[in-house]
């Protein structure tokens, strides 16, 4: 095969990742076909092949990336030396941003963890997604000076996440209970955005 030039092997490897990403999160691992993917690219399938060879190696390098991203992003903030509350406002504003912008991520998790879930935790091992160890510590220093309640760090964690990742998840339930349209719901989750990090930290603020 000709030698692909330098700047277009980028360009075109990003535009791969990108209609992987989309063809995955609409038919997961299982029922994703690198014909569609190479499709959606606009590419042909020896090229997609010439990149990837298999379409574990492609699906790898998706979750990857988008691992990648979470990894740098948020346990980047909470590993930090920022105080707990900013932690906590910075983490609930980032990480609502990131995953409407990939709405179809904890979806498409929960697919692949029932369809393979050893799989699906080897994959986060891999990439280092763990609990944060300076947010742990920092819980138990802030309970034992008595700035907040009693809580288990994992549970102020789990806290966390479950506020941040199930508006996206159930979006289309929600819109459904709510009556929201997509513009009304995209406002109730710009509001969220503001809200809900003010919300958790009374919440969890000694009185």
């Amino acid at each position: 095969m000709e030698e692909v030039p330098k700047h277009k092997e980028n360009s075109t490897e990003e535009l791969i990742l990108k209609a992987a990403k989309l063809v995955f999160s609409r038919k997961g691992m299982a029922g994703a076909r690198m014909q569609e993917i190479a499709d959606e690219a606009g590419i042909n399938k020896a090229l997609l092949h010439y990149y990837f060879r298999s379409k574990e190696n492609l699906f790898n390098a998706v979750f990857y990336d988008l691992l990648g991203n979470i990894q740098k992003k948020f346990l980047g903030i909470l590993n930090s030396e920022m105080d707990l509350f900013s932690k906590i406002r910075n983490f609930f504003t980032g990480y609502t941003d990131f995953l409407q912008e990939n709405s179809f991520l904890p979806g498409f998790i929960i697919n692949e963890l029932n369809q393979d879930p050893e799989k699906m935790i080897n994959h986060f091992r891999d990439a280092g997604i763990k609990p944060p160890p300076k947010l742990i510590l920092q819980i138990k220093e802030e309970v034992q000076k008595g700035n907040i309640i009693q809580i288990d760090p994992m549970q102020l964690l789990m806290n966390m996440l479950s506020l941040a990742i199930f508006p996206v998840l159930a979006a289309p339930l929600l819109k459904g209970i709510l009556e929201a349209k997509e513009g009304d719901f995209d406002q109730l989750m710009e509001k969220r955005k503001r809200e809900l990090p003010e919300w958790f930290i009374n919440s969890i603020m000694k009185k």
